[in-house]
């Protein structure tokens, strides 16, 4: 069992979208993985200072966040930080995954949040955007 502490940025600019996706994958997505901590933030500047700062393991962002997606600003991440950290796309329809994909997202979750699908996606991507030191 591990003791690591993953620093989690939720990104969306509705309060109770953050807290279903928190909510959803829990505070220990795996057993191997240990805690989850959440940075939850509302605005595109939030997530750009705390991205840009390398304190974040992984980025979950609204792909239905106003005035900026999740999508747009996956794909400006991926693009513009240097080491960025896995990025995982909530999105309200199946259909849409294909987006996620052009956005350049590591996983895509679908709203309603399923807690042991969001989970393990998470963990998924936590277990291999890890650097090799974790």
């Amino acid at each position: 069992m591990s003791t690591q502490t993953w620093k989690v940025l939720v990104f969306s600019h509705r309060p109770e979208v953050r807290e279903a996706i928190v909510t959803a994958v829990g505070r220990r997505p795996a057993p191997d993985l240990g805690r989850v901590e959440y940075v939850e933030v509302g605005t595109v500047a939030d997530v750009l200072y705390h991205v840009d700062s390398g304190a974040i393991d992984l980025a979950i962002l609204d792909g239905e966040a106003q005035p900026t997606g999740g999508m747009g600003l996956s794909r400006q991440l991926k693009n513009e930080i240097t080491n960025c950290p896995p990025i995982v796309i909530a999105v309200r329809r199946k259909d849409d995954r294909w987006l996620a994909t052009w956005s350049q997202a590591d996983a895509v979750i679908v709203h309603p949040l399923d807690p042991l699908a969001a989970a393990e996606t998470v963990a998924e991507v936590l277990r291999s955007g890890a650097p090799a030191t974790r």
